[in-house]
């Protein structure tokens, strides 16, 4: 029985069965950005939600039973405290597509090498926040903040060129 093999028109060899095939850079750097993003671009959106919530008041936890119970009163508080910022829009939108950037990191570090993929995400999360408190809050962005942002950015190549030498 003959075996088919597949017709390549190009240059670039095909991949045998079996071997996996790595993805290319750009995926890994599009990856790396968009979970920086992810995480440190909607931190000041959950800050200024979170400053910005007033509660509606919750007539359960006025009464005397949950007033007496100390495990009811705690339990209580936390689940309105949670549910009262879920039902936030303002609150859960940025809270969502933070947590999928978290999603995307572990699914980020099972292909990648995680010497690189730890400070880079880190280090992109961190000049975003920057990058959104200047944009949410109107900060006004340092000279030694900047500094700090491109030493954090030589660091990052150092940590690239580290591994293909």
């Amino acid at each position: 029985m003959d075996t088919l093999t597949p017709l390549n028109t190009s240059d670039t060899p095909l991949p045998t069965p079996g071997t996996p095939t790595q993805p290319p850079l750009l995926n890994y750097i599009l990856s790396f950005l968009l979970v920086g993003l992810a995480w440190g671009f909607t931190t000041p959106f959950l800050r200024r939600a979170a400053k910005t919530h007033n509660p509606p008041p919750h007539p359960l936890l006025e009464r005397e039973s949950v007033q007496r119970s100390v495990v009811k009163r705690s339990i209580l508080g936390v689940w309105f405290a949670v549910t009262d910022l879920i039902k936030n829009w303002r609150y859960a939108l940025p809270l969502g597509i933070n947590l999928s950037g978290s999603l995307w990191f572990f699914l980020l570090v099972g292909g990648s090498e995680l010497s690189l993929t730890v400070p880079i995400v880190n280090t992109t999360a961190f000049l975003f926040t920057v990058i959104g408190e200047w944009w949410v809050e109107g900060k006004v962005i340092s000279r030694d903040t900047m500094l700090g942002m491109l030493l954090c950015l030589g660091g990052i190549a150092l940590c690239v060129q580290s591994k293909n030498v």
